[in-house]
């Protein structure tokens, strides 16, 4: 590959992997509002709420940077990808305009609040689940050329045990990080009995979220060799990736301290398991090259002209240079402001 071909995925691969953590936290935090709306004692709903009510719009940011760097920068991939995932991008579409529409007025319309919330919090886990199916599509073997139109074969996609090993994980992810990230903001805004209920989710998922990977990976050694062997070319970074993650997880059992008093350090298990997400994501990313969609469209078939590539590239480190201060206030002021995380 070359340089600019090279650099064009990073971009992409880094919008991809930004929304994949944003976003796990954001359903994750909404599906917790809609399990506990009834147990307001412990105030879990609440701490979810006040997490998703500034964050939700900075999330759906990335989305779109993942959609026009795929369209700016791999054209020819996004031609495969627009026409084989035209019903389940469509599906994923609607999920998202009615978890969003259902979010803002569960906030409004009091008298229906839980069923608003209900609704919300459900498709808010399915989506997940939608959203990853595409990687087991790009492995290959769910895609055929029907009269030079390239078809994805939803029978064959579904019964796959591959594509159930993702949706498992995705899911299982979504709520394990946001329960760690809820059970740290619950943590800074002293609330002892939702940090404790958050902590317990995140002690429960995370054995769940370590097998889901193992079962991916035994899924993918039998219908996707290629990616399997290519990944295991990355074993030692895939070894600390798990061994980071453990390392989380414990984090989640230490003493916190003389003066909170609490078990756990949720901040160091949060910063610990995004850390081992990178470093699988990134071992998985360098696994799959050259292809984008196996072994239809690889990097250097899809990659656009050079002089757009350039163009594009400049204005996305603009765009970056003048948006990355912003988020990073945002996220200093939406967790360090004690008048708004403690709020009644």
């Amino acid at each position: 590959m070359s340089t600019d071909e090279l650099l064009a995925v990073s971009v992409l691969w880094g919008f991809v992997f930004i929304y994949a953590v944003m976003a796990t936290m954001d359903f994750g935090a909404g599906f917790w509002s809609m399990v506990y709306i009834n147990r307001e004692k412990t105030n879990a709903t609440n701490i979810s709420n006040r997490y998703l009510s500034p964050t939700w719009k900075v999330t759906n940011v990335f989305i779109v940077g993942i959609v026009v760097a795929l369209i700016s920068f791999f054209p020819g991939a996004t031609y495969t990808l627009g026409t084989v995932l035209l019903i389940p991008g469509s599906l994923i579409l609607i999920l998202l305009s009615i978890r969003s529409g259902f979010l803002v007025f569960s906030h409004i319309a009091e008298d229906y609040r839980k069923g608003l919330t209900y609704i919300s919090g459900i498709t808010g886990l399915l989506i997940p689940g939608l959203l990853i199916a595409v990687l087991p599509i790009t492995h290959g073997g769910y895609i055929e050329i029907i009269n030079g139109v390239e078809q994805l074969q939803l029978d064959i996609l579904f019964t796959s045990p591959q594509t159930y090993a993702f949706m498992a994980f995705a899911i299982s992810s979504t709520l394990f990080l946001s329960s760690l990230l809820l059970a740290d903001y619950s943590n800074v805004a002293d609330e002892k009995e939702a940090y404790a209920i958050y902590r317990r989710d995140a002690v429960l998922l995370g054995p769940i979220v370590l097998f889901t990977t193992f079962f991916i990976m035994l899924t993918m050694e039998i219908e996707a060799p290629w990616i399997y062997q290519n990944m295991m070319e990355y074993f030692p970074l895939l070894l600390t990736s798990i061994l980071i993650f453990l390392l989380g997880y414990i984090a989640l059992f230490l003493p916190s301290g003389v003066k909170r008093r609490v078990t756990g350090r949720p901040r160091a298990a949060v910063v610990a398991v995004v850390t081992q997400y990178l470093l699988a994501s990134y071992a998985y990313g360098r696994a799959h090259l050259p292809y984008l969609v196996y072994p239809i469209v690889t990097v250097e078939s899809g990659f656009t002209h050079p002089a757009t590539f350039r163009a594009v590239f400049i204005s996305y480190i603009v765009g970056f240079v003048i948006l990355f201060p912003g988020f990073i206030y945002f996220w200093r002021l939406f967790m360090n402001d004690r008048r708004y995380i403690r709020q009644e």
